[in-house]
C-alpha cells in the first residue's frame, strides 16, 4: 500500500528539472513508493544517469513532446519559468502542475513527525546531523537534503518520520506544516526575492506559524526577530544557545564540546567536522534529538560518526604539498565562518581562497560585507560571477569585488576564466599552501582540474 495517500489517485508524475539536488531525491522516493516517474533536464549529469539506472525515463532538453496526456501531475522547481515549453503544454492539456515545494508539502501530510530544518545558514549540514541521530536511534526516517552525503541526498524510510531541509527562498517552506520546525539563524540573504530584512523575518515567522498544533519550534535564542517569530504560537517553543557549548576545541579535522543535561551531567561530543559553526549546527541537531526523545549518549554517538556533506569544507586532496578544500559558502557570513575555521586549523599555512560570487543581486546587495569577509586569507582570488537564475548584469563584477578587497590591504586578483585562474595557481602555489575553492556554482572544478580529475 502506498505511503503517500495525500496524492490521491495520481499515478504518473513528470518532473521538469529532475536533475536538481532536491528534485532527484523526491523523484526517487516516489519511484520506490510505486509511482511511475519521468522527467527532463537541460543536460545529462551523473544524477540523471543514476535516475535512468533505477528505471526513470529521462529526456535531455525541455521539449513539448515530453508531456503526454497520460501524465497525472507535472512538478517543476522554482527555477522553471511559466514559459518553459513543458509547463506550457501541461497547461494546455489541463494536466495539474505544482512547484516542487507544494508536492513535498502534500507528502509531509502522510508523516506524523515531519521535521523541517530552516535558517539562513547551516541548513544542509544540520539536516545531515539530525539524520545521523535519527538513523542511530533506529527511527528509520525518510530524508531529503539539499546536498550529498557520499552519493546520496535522501533516504526512503518506513516510519512516521520525515526529515527535510527547508529553504526560505521564494518562501518554499511555507508549503510545509511540520511537527518540529527548526530555525537555526536569520541573516540578510535572498534579497532579490525578499527585498528587506523585515520581509525575511516575516517569512520565518510564517514558517513558525505553520507548525502543527502541539508541535515544537526549536529556535536559536536571541536571533533577529526572535520575539516576533515566537509571539502567539500554538506550539511548544524550545531554544538553544551557543553559550551551552562547554570546553570547546577544534582541529583541522574535528571539533569537540560538552553539553549539560537537565540533571547537570555533561555529555561529551566528538564531532568529525572542524570549525565553530559546525559545533553550532551540532548543538541544534542535539536539541532536535532530545526533543525526539533520543538519549544523549545515542545522540553523541551519532554525531561522532557523522559524515560531512559534499562541498561543505570538503577535503579534496593534495597537490605537491598544497591541501585543497572545497566549500559551498556564498554569503559573507558563511565565508567568514569557513575561513576562520581554516585559519584556526592551519595557523601556519598560507591560505589562498578562490571565490566565485553567486548571482549579481547577492554580490551587489552584500558588496561591502563581501569585501571584508576575506580577512583570514593571505591571497583572495576571484572568478566571474555565477549568474544562476539571473540575466547578465554588466554593472557588477568579480573584478570590482577584487578591487574592493584589495583596497582593504589584502592581496587580491581577479580572472576572466577558470583557465586563467588555473594557470596562475599552477605557477604560484607552493608546498604547504592551503587552497580553498569557494562558492555555490561550479568553482570546485578548479580544484578538480588541479588534482587531475
Amino acid at each position: 500500500m502506498r505511503k503517500h495517500t495525500s496524492l490521491g489517485a495520481i499515478n504518473r508524475i513528470h518532473f521538469i528539472g529532475i536533475g536538481g539536488v532536491s528534485m532527484s531525491g523526491i523523484a526517487e522516493t516516489l519511484v520506490k513508493d510505486g509511482f511511475i516517474v519521468s522527467g527532463a533536464d537541460r543536460s545529462a549529469t551523473a544524477v540523471t544517469s543514476h535516475l535512468q539506472d533505477i528505471g526513470i525515463h529521462i529526456d535531455i532538453g525541455y521539449n513539448p513532446n515530453n508531456i503526454t496526456p497520460d501524465i497525472d501531475l507535472v512538478v517543476y522547481n522554482a527555477a522553471i519559468k511559466p514559459d518553459n515549453p513543458e509547463r506550457m503544454v501541461a497547461n494546455t492539456l489541463g494536466i495539474p502542475s505544482m512547484v516542487r515545494a507544494e508536492l513535498i508539502g502534500k507528502m509531509l501530510q502522510d508523516y506524523e513527525y515531519a521535521i523541517c530544518i530552516a535558517g539562513s545558514h547551516g541548513k544542509t549540514s544540520t539536516t545531515a546531523l539530525v539524520t545521523a541521530i535519527a538513523v542511530e536511534a533506529g527511527l528509520n526516517p525518510t530524508v531529503n537534503i539539499g546536498g550529498y552525503i557520499g552519493e546520496k541526498n535522501y533516504l526512503v524510510g518506513n516510519s512516521p518520520y520525515f526529515i527535510l531541509e527547508s529553504c526560505e527562498y521564494s518562501n518554499s517552506y511555507h508549503h510545509f506544516h511540520p511537527y518540529i520546525g527548526v530555525i537555526l539563524n536569520i541573516d540578510a540573504d535572498h534579497m532579490d526575492f525578499h527585498g528587506s530584512m523585515d520581509a525575511i523575518i516575516e517569512s520565518f515567522a510564517k514558517f513558525a506559524r505553520n507548525i502543527r498544533p502541539g508541535g515544537t519550534l526549536i529556535i536559536q535564542k536571541g536571533i533577529q526577530g526572535f520575539d516576533r517569530i515566537t509571539e502567539g504560537l500554538n506550539c511548544k517553543i524550545v531554544t538553544f544557545d551557543t553559550d551551552e557549548l562547554r570546553n570547546t576545541t577544534t582541529t583541522a579535522e574535528t571539533s569537540s564540546f560538552e553539553l549539560m543535561n537537565n540533571s547537570g551531567v555533561p555529555t561529551h561530543v566528538n564531532l568529525p567536522l572542524p570549525g565553530e559553526y559546525n559545533m553550532h549546527n551540532a548543538l541544534a541537531a542535539f536539541t532536535v534529538g532530545r526533543e525526539l526523545g533520543v538519549e544523549p549518549r545515542i545522540i553523541a554517538k551519532a554525531l561522532s560518526q557523522a559524515q560531512s556533506v559534499r562541498r561543505r569544507y570538503e577535503y579534496k586532496g593534495e597537490l605537491d604539498g598544497t591541501i585543497i578544500i572545497d566549500d559551498y559558502a556564498h554569503h559573507p557570513t558563511e565565508i567568514k565562518a569557513c575561513l576562520a575555521a581554516a585559519r584556526a586549523a592551519y595557523p601556519d599555512r598560507r591560505i589562498i581562497c578562490i571565490f566565485q560570487p553567486h548571482t549579481y543581486t547577492r554580490t551587489r546587495n552584500h558588496f561591502d560585507d563581501f569585501s571584508k569577509a576575506f580577512s583570514d586569507t593571505d591571497i583572495a582570488l576571484f572568478v566571474p560571477i555565477y549568474a544562476a537564475r539571473e540575466p547578465y548584469d554588466p554593472t557588477i563584477s568579480s573584478e570590482m569585488l577584487s578591487d574592493k578587497v584589495g583596497s582593504h590591504g589584502h592581496f587580491s586578483v581577479s580572472f576572466d576564466s577558470f583557465e586563467d585562474a588555473e594557470v596562475w595557481l599552477r605557477e604560484k602555489l607552493i608546498p604547504y599552501d592551503l587552497l580553498i575553492t569557494m562558492g555555490a556554482g561550479d568553482v570546485y572544478l578548479i580544484g578538480e582540474r588541479l588534482l587531475g580529475r
